[in-house]
């Protein structure tokens, strides 16, 4: 068929638009134009300048991308497009030709521009600010230049910013053009003449020299730590703080803006240190986790990684494997590819080296995509594409790069914008209050400039990083290797998890325990000669062992080794056999079929031995005979049914049931699915697996979390269900099949899914399925798999488990979670660890933004007695070092109490960051403002200004101590605790220091208001609850309170506190600094 081809480029000109935030219009006349990464479509042709009219008409800025002329001459920006036979498009703002890499680069820079100007607008604003502030400061004579220093000094840092920027992009590699070769069409030896290669593969030297000219293409950006300590920079509080340092130095504070500025540098110093070192960690398991495969160079076969390949490699392929690149097919051998990974199409697609006439990549049969699985069969290919530059690659890059923002992202966004409306009414309130104390402006505004800055909590950015970061860790500890941190904020959040039972729940260590002739069932070490044929039968009908390529199937290598044990070969039966043909285990047909020719005449006087092994029912169904006392009669409906009551009766007990049946095949007969009926039963391999001791209470503990568990397995439904009793325990369990799933739409599925405790007969493509169905109902799915049939199901889900000594590459590469001893107790350490880290944060979040709402509340109460601030800039900022910075970072990190497990996994993104992280916050809030307001009100009666100042510094810094040692104690928050209590005594005692951050050394008195203050506070503590909960309430801090009930209609009431900070919040949105997103075009 005829189809239409793209440009080479317009996929990453889709990634650039993406990245950029530029939505992505197809002008089109066709009703569904085939280009699938556009988000809308607009009439094209003559009616092209109509269409650009109306996208500007609705708000849009239209960057357009065609050879219209009229149609450029409307854009607000316009790139010419033409081939060389034809005129240029002269309307445009930019000819381009048919070069699009070149626009790709161009919208790159659109949103790189973006960026440049929300940073200009806000150092332009914060420069203004500060040259006003500095000119208020200065002598008349000095006040215009003053003024004046501080804006260019602003439009330096952005110039500066915006070259920055721009080497940034350059640095960035484009997303390769998409080859239009029509690979699938040309034959083979075009395909190699095109390649530059044979079918001997390339020389090391040509790999070696192609693998140059592309390096960097399909290797990952890592970062080094100047360029990661600037991306930590890149956060909302950054512009804030240096902002604030500007004023600072501008209010004659040039120490206190030294410390703003060593204090901001430092956290994102550690924070790109951190960075860092994952990125390391995760390089070091992606290359222990790479998928390998053997190459042909020079005519010698070796084993690379799928990172070392070229366009022109000749790879090798076999049963399991995973294709690595896109690759054009050269030879295949009974070659089935799983495509359910790429197509959605759950079964194997039979690939053919001929040439595919066909547009649709489901139907070209001559080609193979990376990420698919070889199901059966073995094959040559060569290379044609890797990396970005595959069809995999291609989605990835022209998907929508922003992913949604949840969980701990989503809270630390709302509460960075809802701190700095705090900070400003601070500042306003500490400045109005002395202004009615009689101070001068001059003085008011320097204290209200430095507790707006001291204010802002530095650490809160990399907080959930470093939280993360550490439960990976630990979790390697365990033996489960984790890809991404962010996997643990998604398991914390999982409410369902799908795991297999083999090797799961049981040890995964399949033996043969009996063979059965449908009446009679022996064990292994006591077969009489029928039943040992019957077994012959078995090990006719299993893959043969190869010494470098151990059996795939479980199933297989127990009957291999129970064999063995029981001393039966092939041959008992069938003297001289010999394989001859196989069809191969799939899970679609779920036997596995074996022809070989045989010395026994009378055995098959016309033809070969046909011996199958598989599930039951299916067996039955093709079984129209039964073998007794050595010869066949029919098998009747009685029968049947007593083999049928037998299997129930084998499988209600825990076993796994195969069973083995044969016939004579003509020779004219080749072996297909179609050819294995008309069979002889024969009888029955039993298979045991034994239940972990640990499964059980590892799945009760899953469900007391409110985790739903569902055990998917390919077993009989009576095997799954005798061990879900033994692991459930629950009396009424429900036990569907997957054929029964097939059965039921969408709408039926979502009904019953809720109430499953176990899916058997279960495949791939219904772990899929299941997958989306969880998801429709808005639940957070965690999914295992061991096979790679299975990575569909682990990529799509949530949270995808690889089972890692039984795991396939295909699997092991699809996962988030790597668990290295299969054991559901090690998933379950994995969750606790999740749930641990919302607590965790929670309660370092409350540590830093409580700590400084008590400490704001206090200045700001102080200041309206005094007309003066308390607490010096300096002295803030060291109040946040001490008790907020360290403390928080060493409650985020600190390793979950065994005792509090089950109270931790009762923890939960809504549990832990609703509500209850308002109400904590509150509550420190109010006990760091009880606890400073005692000790400095009684210092003011009995001493000086400093004095009363430095009492409070202490305890300030004492009372919220106090509160993290009382919020779970392990050996580093109480190092740190400890440590920042000796560091505050140290300061305040040592004369030099002391005088440097405002205090003077105190008596025995003033540590002794210091000491009850703080123990008075700690001890009211318990009774400030109610108090908490009525301000979390009220929702006075809006952008933290909980969610809002559900059902309320009608526009809601604006909050005082809301509605006072209206005009201020205007003024952030218009500095860009709290800006809501536009869409663009």
């Amino acid at each position: 068929g005829v189809a239409a081809r793209t440009l080479p480029g317009a996929q990453a000109l889709a990634s650039a638009a993406r990245r950029g935030g530029i939505r992505v219009v197809l002008a089109s006349d066709r009703a569904d134009p085939a280009l699938g990464f556009v988000d809308a479509v607009v009439p094209a042709g003559g009616r092209l300048v109509a269409s650009v009219r109306g996208l500007q008409a609705d708000g849009a800025v239209v960057l357009l991308v065609s050879d219209n002329r009229p149609a450029l001459g409307a854009s607000d920006c316009g790139l010419g497009v033409y081939r060389e036979e034809d005129p240029p498009a002269w309307g445009a703002d930019l000819l381009i030709g048919t070069d699009l890499e070149s626009a790709a680069l161009i919208l790159a820079g659109v949103g790189t521009a973006r960026q440049v100007d929300r940073d200009s607008g806000v150092l332009a604003a914060g420069g203004s600010g500060v040259g006003a502030v500095a000119a208020l400061q200065a002598p008349p004579a000095q006040a215009c230049a003053r003024g004046q220093a501080a804006s260019n000094s602003a439009g330096a840092i952005a110039f500066g910013l915006g070259v920055w920027r721009a080497r940034q992009l350059l640095s960035r590699p484009v997303t390769p053009a998409v080859s239009t070769v029509p690979w699938h069409l040309m034959p083979t030896a075009l395909v190699l003449d095109r390649l530059g290669t044979s079918v001997e593969g390339l020389s090391s030297a040509e790999a070696a020299a192609r693998a140059k000219g592309s390096s960097g293409a399909n290797e990952p950006l890592h970062s080094s730590l100047p360029s990661a300590f600037i991306d930590e920079l890149a956060n909302p509080l950054t512009p804030v703080l240096a902002a604030g340092a500007a004023l600072a130095a501008a209010v004659g504070s040039r120490t206190d803006a030294a410390l703003v500025a060593a204090i901001t540098a430092t956290s994102a110093l550690v924070g790109g240190v951190q960075r860092v070192r994952t990125e390391r960690a995760l390089a070091e398991l992606t290359a222990r986790s790479a998928i390998g495969t053997r190459v042909r160079r020079a005519g010698a076969e070796r084993l690379v990684t799928a990172e070392d390949l070229v366009p022109g490699d000749v790879i090798v392929l076999r049963p399991e494997d995973v294709v690595p690149a896109d690759c054009r097919l050269l030879t295949a051998e009974g070659l089935d590819v799983d495509e359910s990974s790429l197509t959605g199409e759950s079964l194997p697609v039979a690939k053919d080296p001929a040439p595919a006439f066909a547009s649709q990549i489901t139907e070209r049969t001559s080609m193979l995509y990376e990420g698919t699985t070889v199901s059966a069969g073995r094959a040559t290919a060569v290379v044609v594409a890797t990396g970005p530059a595959t069809e995999v690659g291609r989605s990835i890059a022209t998907a929508r790069q922003a992913a949604p923002v949840t969980g701990v992202e989503a809270r630390l966004t709302s509460l960075t914008k809802a701190g700095l409306p705090v900070a400003f009414a601070s500042a306003a309130a500490v400045a109005g209050a002395g202004l009615l104390h009689g101070r001068r402006l001059t003085d008011g505004l320097a204290s209200a400039v430095n507790l707006a800055v001291a204010s802002v909590p530095e650490g809160l950015p990399f907080l959930a990083n470093a939280a993360q970061l550490a439960a990976a860790r630990r979790l390697a500890d365990h033996g489960a290797l984790v890809r991404n941190p962010r996997t643990i904020e998604a398991l914390g959040r999982a409410d369902v998890l799908c795991f297999d039972k083999t090797g799961t729940l049981t040890d995964g260590n399949l033996q043969l325990s009996a063979v059965s002739d449908g009446r009679r069932s022996l064990p292994v070490e006591r077969l009489p000669a029928p039943h040992k044929e019957i077994l012959a039968a078995a090990l006719r009908a299993t893959p043969p062992a190869r010494q470098a390529e151990p059996m795939a199937h479980q199933t297989d290598r127990a009957v291999a080794a129970g064999a063995r044990r029981a001393r039966v070969s092939v041959n008992r039966g069938a003297p001289r056999w010999r394989r001859t043909d196989t069809l191969p285990f799939d899970p679609c047909r779920a036997y596995h079929a074996t022809a070989g020719r045989t010395s026994t005449a009378g055995r098959t006087p016309h033809g070969l031995l046909l011996s199958v092994k598989g599930a039951p029912e299916n067996i039955l169904e093709r079984c129209h005979f039964l073998r007794t006392d050595g010869r066949p009669i029919p098998l009747d409906g009685a029968v049947r049914k007593e083999l049928e009551a037998t299997i129930e009766e084998l499988a209600s007990a825990g076993r796994r049931v195969l069973a083995v049946a044969e016939r004579t095949l003509p020779p004219d007969e080749d072996l297909s699915d179609e050819a294995v009926d008309g069979l002889v039963f024969l009888g029955f391999v039993i298979l045991a697996d034994q239940v972990r001791t640990g499964a059980a209470p590892a799945t009760a503990r899953l469900r007391q979390a409110g985790v739903q568990t569902v055990m998917l397995t390919g077993d009989h439904p009576a095997t799954a269900d005798a061990i879900a009793a033994r692991v459930l325990g629950a009396e009424h369990r429900t036990v569907c099949t997957g054929p029964e799933l097939d059965e039921l739409d969408d709408g039926q599925l979502d009904a019953l899914l809720p109430t499953v405790d176990v899916i058997a007969r279960c495949g791939p493509h219904h772990k899929v399925r299941i997958v989306h169905a969880y998801q429709r109902l808005g639940k957070v799915v965690a999914m295992t798999g061991d096979g790679a049939n299975d990575a569909p199901a682990i990529r799509l889900a949530d949270v995808g488990i690889a089972l890692g000594q039984r795991g396939t590459p295909a699997a092991t590469a699809a996962a988030d979670l790597v668990i290295g001893d299969d054991r559901l107790e090690t998933i379950v350490t994995a969750l606790t660890e999740g749930r641990a880290m919302w607590t965790s944060v929670r309660t370092a979040l409350a540590i830093l933004i409580g700590g400084n709402l008590g400490e704001v509340a206090f200045s700001v109460l102080a200041s309206a007695l005094t007309g003066a601030a308390p607490l010096s800039a300096r002295q803030i900022m060291l109040v946040n070092l001490l008790t907020d910075l360290a403390p928080a970072l060493a409650i985020a990190v600190r390793r979950p109490g065994e005792d509090t497990g089950e109270q931790l996994l009762q923890e939960g993104p809504q549990r832990s960051l609703g509500t209850a992280l308002t109400q904590e916050m509150m509550l420190r809030g109010i006990t760091t403002t009880l606890g400073a307001g005692l000790a400095w009100g009684a210092a003011r009666l009995t001493g000086t200004r400093r004095r009363a100042g430095t009492i409070g510094l202490a305890s300030v810094v004492g009372t919220q101590l106090a509160q993290t040692l009382t919020s779970g104690v392990d050996r580093n928050v109480l190092t740190a605790a400890l440590g920042s209590a000796a560091v505050l005594v140290g300061i305040i005692q040592t004369p030099g220091i002391s005088h440097f951050f405002g205090c003077t050394p105190l008596g025995p008195i003033a540590w002794g208001i210091t000491l009850a203050s703080i123990t008075t506070a700690s001890l009211l503590h318990s009774a400030l609850p109610p108090l908490a909960q009525l301000l979390a309430n009220t929702g006075w801090l809006s952008s933290t309170a909980g969610k809002e009930p559900q059902g309320t209609t009608g526009p809601a009431s604006p909050r005082p506190f809301e509605a006072a900070l209206a005009p201020l919040e205007q003024f952030l949105r218009a500095v860009h600094l709290m800006e809501i997103p536009q869409p663009a075009e």
